[in-house]
């Protein structure tokens, strides 16, 4: 299936781009979040369909080499009307239909399902990892002889089975530690600090970020911040850093362990590290672990940007929400990352945690036509002056050689992500979490966590809800 558009499209050279879409809520967010925090609910829109022969000033006519057409289920309401300029521009160029159809918010699987019983189903859509690609394999086309996989420099990020490759990622996000340089600088600075290291950077295990950590909340108001730590939001909807980005990390180790990369049943081995952690964001932050019901992830994140707090866990999606807040007084070059460490043998050559949620796969049972010009519009996004230009703005880390270091992200978060990335002493954390069974299983462990928080329950009650409720979710997703 390896095709390249012809020359007379675009030229390939490359051009600077400035701050990375993935900042804010998902960084594409979403990194965001998960990935995570869609910002509109607005209905599915498919405004960028046009024909596929198109008629030129002079009469003629021009057609995708293929004769093929596009369709494209986009999973991002907030960035849909840049996804439909972008089609409407390269169906403008090269003459072939690409229809951009925008799932609302939270339904992105719900309209899925009804647009492939279609005649006209989506040819490119995507998929929310290994667990996605089992519901929708019979969908998904083997990409491996693409240059769209050929261009991806961590080829170990990809989904495959066997020697097929099934879901690509477009964009990859990176989450740790924030921190407020600016005010560790003035911590390391006091004479009466506790720790002998003279700079964040200095922090390379948990042992080590404990006794900062403590040392700092003792001397907040020499410091002058309210705690440490912003705050643990547990407010309905808003744990997600909790019960999916830190539950991540044992579930890493433990797959690391075992060498495996999804399990029917876990011993939770590194329970007491996930402990070691969570409890220093608790009994660390400016808000008593009592009241952590209440707040949200704009919350937190606003204590940081107001240098209420110097640290806290985030994603490089949440610069946004750093710079955009107002009255904001943290400069960009003093927002840093720190990797997450929870006191793991060996954990100083640990990096941030990295990957995606977002794969995209084409429709294994579109036309071979519509197969091909769906591969190579995908093609041309990633590796056109326009395209690039696009997915740096609005998507994120893109992960693939077409891109030059001038046309990476430049913001703060984005770069850090990439020192991170770049450094071969430091290995990064995989994200997990996409072999996690289901969102019950992690509201379940979302509300064990709280009443732990609220001293309803033990960390024992947290440890069975995250075993057992890995074991039945996961019995039940087999049925």
């Amino acid at each position: 299936m390896k095709k390249k558009l012809v020359s007379t499209l675009l030229s390939v050279a490359m051009v600077s781009t400035m701050l990375m879409g993935c900042g804010g809520d998902d960084a594409s967010t979403d990194s965001t979040n998960d990935t995570q925090d869609e910002t509109s609910d607005d209905a599915a829109t498919d405004d960028a369909a046009t024909d596929d022969a198109e008629t030129t000033d002079e009469g003629e006519t021009t057609t995708s080499s293929t004769g093929g057409k596009v369709y494209y289920l986009n999973f991002k309401p907030e960035i849909a009307s840049d996804w439909e300029a972008l089609a409407a521009s390269y169906t403008e160029q090269t003459g072939v239909e690409v229809k951009v159809v925008t799932a609302a918010s939270g339904t992105y699987e719900q309209t899925l399902k009804s647009e492939v019983a279609k005649t006209d189903a989506p040819t490119l859509f995507q998929i929310n990892g290994p667990i996605g690609y089992q519901s929708w394999k019979e969908y998904c086309l083997d990409l491996s002889d693409t240059d769209f996989y050929s261009w991806l420099t961590d080829k170990s990020l990809a989904i495959t089975e066997g020697d097929g490759v099934y879901g690509i990622p477009y964009v990859v996000e990176g989450y740790g530690i924030i921190y407020n340089d600016s005010i560790m600088r003035n911590y390391f600075a006091l004479e009466d600090k506790a720790v002998d290291i003279s700079s964040a950077e200095e922090i390379k295990n948990f042992d080590t970020l404990k006794a900062v950590v403590e040392d700092m909340q003792a001397k907040k108001d020499q410091l002058g911040i309210e705690g440490v730590f912003g705050s643990t939001s547990f407010k309905a909807g808003e744990d997600w850093r909790w019960q999916t980005h830190l539950a991540n990390l044992p579930i890493y180790y433990e797959f690391k362990d075992k060498g495996i990369s999804d399990a029917t049943e876990i011993e939770l081995t590194y329970a007491d590290n996930y402990k070691n952690i969570f409890d220093l964001y608790i009994n660390n932050s400016c808000t008593p672990k009592e009241q952590l019901g209440t707040k949200s992830v704009e919350d937190s994140m606003a204590e940081f940007a107001l240098g209420k707090v110097a640290m806290i866990q985030n994603g490089n999606w949440g610069w946004s929400q750093i710079s955009g807040t107002d009255g904001n007084v943290v400069a960009a070059e003093d927002v840093k990352f720190l990797p997450i460490y929870t006191g793991v043998e060996g954990e100083e050559s640990q990096g941030l945690c990295v990957g995606t949620e977002n794969y995209m796969a084409v429709n294994s049972q579109a036309s071979e036509a519509d197969q091909q010009a769906t591969i190579e519009f995908v093609e041309w996004v990633f590796s056109s002056d326009e395209g690039k230009a696009f997915a740096t703005e609005k998507l994120g880390i893109v992960p693939f050689s077409t891109f030059s270091d001038d046309e990476k992200p430049s913001d703060p978060l984005g770069l850090e992500v990439s020192r991170y990335m770049e450094d071969s002493s430091l290995t990064s954390v995989s994200w997990n979490f996409t072999a996690f069974p289901s969102q019950t299983f992690k509201d379940e462990l979302g509300y064990a966590l709280l009443d732990y928080c609220n001293g309803n329950g033990d960390w024992d009650g947290v440890v069975s809800t995250f075993v057992d409720g890995w074991k039945t979710e996961k019995e039940a997703s087999a049925e």
